[in-house]
């Protein structure tokens, strides 16, 4: 019988371009910290879309379908 493996990371959150699960640990997008909050990514593409106009992501004006 095998024993499944958990995985050791950060707690996840949630890109706010995408809407996909990052692990806060290594997130592969890198983060950014935006009125005293860190967001975390995905991608460098959210990343730099977020820093461009972060608060019509966090409004859900725009988001980013993938």
């Amino acid at each position: 019988m095998r024993i499944p493996l958990f995985r050791r990371g950060g707690r996840q959150e949630t890109d706010p371009v995408c809407d996909m699960q990052v692990d806060t640990a290594k997130p592969p997008g890198g983060s950014y910290e935006y009125q005293g909050q860190t967001y975390y990514f995905c991608g460098p593409g959210c990343n730099r879309a977020f820093q461009k106009e972060p608060e019509a992501y966090l409004s859900g004006e725009k988001k980013i379908q993938m």
